[in-house]
């Protein structure tokens, strides 16, 4: 079976996870903070598209946790652009980085999976991540990332912080961008619970397979 797919994220009031600059932006709470803690210590795997790594630099690791205990790192980077010191990279965690067939790249410090002709094969990648035993897979990002795995049809659970402020800008990225769904086609989403945590609330929705699209 393939691993359960949650995506989580942060996003302002008016639906941006960032402002014009792409720059990443503090937008959950302590107490959201400590619950995305909980998330990833409670995950086998944490993902994120190379775009997040390039911008934000995350380690992608949770403090307190060595080597062996924490998540498998993996990076979805078809073209392979994750910078060679990107803590990404760095000995806290072990790194999967996910590039198309066609690239030749590998990083020290990282393992390298090659699926895929212009783009990652998710599904693909699924089934490798589910050789590796992971069972749980926290996707946090970015925007283009998430779209493609709810293009997939790989998501089951959706997990939104909204914060209590506003950034504005009509380029400002939000949680799903990518080239979007054709006219006529969406992801059903059924809202399974809402929490207020400090200045924000979350919400966990569940992706409702069989609800033909609205």
């Amino acid at each position: 079976m393939r691993p359960h797919v949650i995506v989580n994220c942060a996003m302002t009031a008016d639906g941006k996870i960032a402002g014009k600059a792409r720059k990443q932006v503090r937008i959950s709470s302590p107490e959201d903070l400590d619950r995305v803690r909980r998330l990833r210590t409670e995950s086998d795997a944490i993902l994120v598209g190379v775009n997040t790594i390039i911008a934000d630099d995350p380690h992608l690791t949770v403090r307190g946790l060595d080597r062996d205990r924490n998540p498998l790192r993996v990076v979805l980077d078809s073209n392979g652009r994750t910078p060679e010191r990107a803590k990404v990279l760095d000995d806290r965690a072990r790194t999967l980085v996910a590039t198309c067939e066609g690239c030749a790249r590998t990083w020290e410090g990282a393992e390298v999976v090659r699926m895929g002709r212009d783009r990652v094969d998710l599904h693909a990648l699924m089934r490798e991540l589910e050789t590796r035993g992971v069972r749980r897979l926290m996707v946090e990002g970015g925007g283009e990332t998430i779209w493609s795995f709810f293009n997939e049809g790989l998501v089951d659970e959706y997990l939104v912080f909204v914060g209590s402020m506003v950034l504005g800008g009509r380029t400002s990225p939000s949680p799903v961008d990518g080239e979007g769904f054709e006219e006529g086609r969406c992801v059903n989403l059924g809202l399974a619970e809402s929490q207020v945590l400090g200045s924000g609330i979350l919400l966990r929705y569940e992706v409702l397979r069989d609800v033909p699209p609205a």
